[in-house]
């Protein structure tokens, strides 16, 4: 225990000095922080830490560099064994982004993004991390690239460990979808909200203009706690921002286009109307983007109901009096459709398994969602026959390799068969695990047949 005497200055007694425990230390302070490997070299620091213990020795960059390796793969080794006794399933998401430089905690892809490059990426590192048997689905943004990259993933990895060979594999990015949708909307009306993109521009360009709309705002009394913020126009959430707050400064926009001259992108009445249309009727998106985007509670059996409700709030907006919004629903359903069958399998097989909603709420949506009742009929089938066709394959998979073990144990002891005779035994393994769907689709139908909580 260090003494402190009358000087200030402490005397430590019995101390083991580890220089190892330091270099971690020191490798472990970096990676936290993301500091630049070159500060181990600063004249500054290597003085603090002289004057902090004088017996270690300041490595180089390159020293830190191996260290920091050396932390890296015993992680990655202790979280491979973790991922190893995982018997469950692993989803995978993935995006891709041009950055300014490298960071090591994504992959680097060189170029050209082509399918068969971002494949062999991707397969090296499912394979790297001994996850490429252990994957449920992929989620991916909505792209022919990626389609392409799917169906040359499916002929790389081994279908008989995904899910019904496959067929589920490529998941389509939900909020992706979305964000597509209501671009292909907002470019019908494009017009019709230049000026109030033109205007927020104007007023946020420089310090000074954003004093003077701030002032203008105090003097007519409207609330200055929102800022005015200009949308990224390939991010449609950014537009409805924009729209939001714009029209809670209607007024500041209207008192200063007679103050100031140079300000000529005021928009008109007819301008502020469609706005307020337009945010009523992207609210709905709004929600359920911010709903999808959540990190702390399951989404996948919230997917379902939410887009029954986009659908339906599609169809509603058919009806309206307006064009302009008429003809923009028409541009989102188009787009709607396109992706509606491609992504509702397995999303309708997570709200089955919601004890909330079960196929009951199928059978509310899908009526509403579809005119003609046959179809409705022939979708529900579908994603009921996706729930039986995973859970079989799963019985059947336990069940085949509950036979097998018990089998290998019971053979141990005996002689070993000849070549034929395993061949004959594993036929019979598989017959008897046939024998195991009748009884998983009794329980299925049980559950099913329960009351919804």
């Amino acid at each position: 225990m260090p003494k402190k005497d009358t000087s200030g200055k402490f005397s430590v007694g019995t101390y083991t000095f580890n220089e190892e425990i330091v270099r971690k230390g020191l490798a472990s302070m970096i990676v936290l922080h993301e500091y630049p490997l070159s500060m181990v070299e600063h004249f500054g620091f290597r003085r603090f830490l002289s004057s902090l213990q004088p017996l270690f020795k300041v490595v180089s960059r390159n020293t830190v560099k191996n260290d920091i390796m050396k932390i890296y793969e015993f992680e990655k080794t202790k979280t491979m064994r973790i991922i190893e006794k995982n018997t469950s399933k692993i989803a995978i998401t993935t995006d891709m982004w041009t950055a300014s430089n490298q960071k090591k905690g994504f992959i680097y892809v060189s170029c050209p993004h082509t399918a068969e490059v971002l494949c062999d990426v991707l397969i090296d590192c499912l394979m790297d991390w001994f996850i490429d048997r252990k994957l449920s689905t992929l989620t991916l943004d909505n792209c022919t690239t990626n389609d392409a990259m799917i169906n040359l993933i499916l002929n790389k990895l081994d279908n008989q460990s995904l899910w019904l060979e496959g067929s589920l594999l490529h998941m389509r990015c939900c909020a992706h979808i979305l964000n597509l949708i209501v671009r292909d909307g907002l470019d019908v009306i494009g017009d019709g909200i230049e000026n109030i993109r033109s205007s927020v521009a104007f007023w946020v360009a420089t310090p000074k203009r954003c004093e003077k709309f701030e002032e203008t705002a105090r003097l007519l009394k409207v609330s200055t706690s929102r800022k005015l913020v200009l949308d990224c126009k390939t991010r449609w959430n950014s537009t409805y921002k924009m729209l939001k707050v714009a029209i809670c400064y209607k007024d500041v926009f209207t008192r200063l286009k007679q103050r100031e001259p140079l300000y000529k992108s005021a928009p008109k009445e007819e301008e502020w109307e469609i706005t307020r249309d337009i945010c009523d009727k992207l609210k709905v998106f709004n929600s359920v983007t911010e709903l999808f985007s959540g990190t702390e509670y399951p989404t996948a059996n919230l997917y379902f109901p939410k887009i029954c409700e986009i659908k339906m709030s599609l169809k509603e907006w058919l009806c309206y009096v307006k064009s302009i919004i008429e003809r923009m629903t028409m541009r989102m359903l188009d787009k709607f459709e396109k992706y509606w069958f491609q992504i509702n399998g397995i999303m309708g097989v997570a709200t089955v398994l919601d004890p909330r909603y079960k196929l009951r709420l199928l059978h509310f949506c899908f009526p509403l969602i579809y005119t003609n009742g046959e179809d409705a009929k022939k979708e529900i089938e579908r994603i009921q026959d996706i729930c039986y066709n995973l859970l079989n394959e799963y019985s059947l998979k336990s069940k085949a390799s509950e036979v097998s073990a018990s089998y290998q144990s019971s053979a141990s002891s005996l002689p070993s068969p000849d070549e034929s005779e395993t061949d004959h035994m594993s036929k019979y393994d598989k017959f008897v695990a046939s024998d195991f769907k009748g009884n998983v689709k009794n329980e299925l139908d049980s559950y099913l047949e329960e009351c919804v909580l």
